[in-house]
């Protein structure tokens, strides 16, 4: 089975070129030295470009007569073109800027007619974003979600599971709606062997970026999904309240959630605007939230998409890889279980917590060493950039330690 690593083979080559540009960039971060911040998959901090365009854009707003009308189209006409370039689109016209995934979720399930006893596919324990819109879909017409689990093993997990997803794909499949990892473990979905499934037998494949969309490769050219949305305010450094949606053809005639004047042809034409106009702009322009031109989003969002280019995904992943390797491997030995690297990304993964190890207690020891991580059951999801460095990790691994000392 091949998973989606476009560049697999660069990340087993030798490391010398990409370390010579990816040492950690702490002082780009205000992130204190006491502050162990291995929790970027909740909320990322803004980093030094990103505060400045902020500041610029807040200074326009104080002094309104200075924008001009340009300052509504231009700089978002920016902004799509840079995810476009990110995730490998041709044209920034199939990009849309919007406030949240339930917002490119909801249009997406706006523009979707199914019959009775289709099924919709989705992973086990997905985000809720990614599945209320579906059972609300499945309710209006009667179809049927379709909910694959994980195997209850640890050999071959992932596998098994991507496996499993494969066979679940018939003629009865509508929609595949999942993410392009698992949002709370980093498990790698093989999203190309899925993709081909899903064409064989006509179905819709929606993907959720949230978690990877940044930080790990992805291709649209290579994948082809009908649609990928993505929040913006974790791995691609955006303000809280901003996201992005890729929509493919099959949504090039739809019906959006709203009537957003500048989505609409000729909307640069402000002494115009009465001439009421009934032709979208083309492509997923019409999708865009309203007041998607937001002067200090748009500024802060296109500092970090420049960034993130500039970084590579590719890059950042290795780096991750380099910095948690040896504590992952210091974790297993304590007891944890890791899922095998061939299977799971690097920037976000899952640590499996040992069943004598006490999660109350474990987290009491992370807030007294200020150690930020996420708790999922059993689980604790360790998501880390180029701001960690493996000090970061030799930090978490004697916590650890100190916890499981006390059994």
């Amino acid at each position: 089975m091949s998973f989606p690593r476009k560049r697999e083979s660069h990340l087993n080559e030798p490391l010398n070129d990409l370390r010579m540009s990816l040492q950690h960039h702490k002082h780009l971060f205000d992130i204190p030295d006491n502050i162990t911040y291995l929790n970027i998959a909740a909320q990322s901090p803004s980093f030094t470009a990103v505060y400045e365009a902020g500041l610029k854009g807040l200074k326009q707003k104080n002094r309104p007569y200075s924008i001009v009308i340009s300052d509504y189209f231009e700089p978002v006409a920016e902004l799509k073109k840079l995810f476009a370039k990110l995730i490998e689109v041709d044209d920034h016209n199939r990009i849309a800027t919007i406030p949240a995934v339930s917002y490119g979720m909801a249009t997406v399930a706006k523009n979707i007619k199914l019959n009775a006893g289709d099924e919709i596919i989705v992973m086990h324990e997905q985000f809720p974003s990614n599945i209320y819109v579906w059972q609300k879909l499945a309710e209006k017409y009667n179809a049927v979600i379709k909910t694959i689990k994980a195997p209850d093993t640890t050999a071959n997990r992932v596998k098994q599971w991507n496996e499993t997803i494969l066979e679940a794909i018939t003629d009865k499949t509508a929609v595949v709606a999942m993410g392009h990892i698992h949002w709370s473990n980093g498990s790698l979905f093989d999203l190309k062997a899925i993709r081909q499934r899903t064409k064989a037998h006509n179905a819709l494949l929606i993907i959720d970026g949230s978690q990877s969309v940044g930080a790990l490769p992805f291709s649209v050219k290579e994948i082809q999904p009908d649609a990928l949305i993505c929040a913006g305010y974790k791995w691609l450094f955006g303000p809280y309240g901003c996201g992005y949606a890729y929509y493919g053809s099959y949504f090039d005639n739809g019906v959006p959630l709203e009537e957003n004047w500048s989505n609409r042809l000729n909307s640069e034409n402000f002494a115009g605007l009465t001439n009421y106009e009934p032709e979208y702009k083309p492509l997923a322009n019409r999708y865009s939230v309203g007041e998607s031109g937001s002067f200090i989003y748009v500024k802060m969002q296109i500092a970090a998409l420049k960034q993130v280019i500039e970084w590579t995904p590719i890059a950042i992943q290795e780096y991750c890889k380099a910095i948690s390797s040896e504590a992952v491997l210091e974790l297993k030995a304590l007891g944890c279980n890791i899922e095998d690297d061939r299977y799971r990304t690097h920037h976000l993964f899952g640590i499996k917590l040992p069943d004598n190890l006490d999660i109350k207690v474990l987290k009491a020891a992370l807030a007294d060493h200020n150690i930020f991580v996420s708790f999922r059951g059993n689980y604790i999801r360790i998501s880390c950039h180029l701001f960690n460095t493996a000090e970061d990790f030799k930090k978490l691994v004697t916590c650890f330690s100190s916890v499981l000392q006390k059994v």
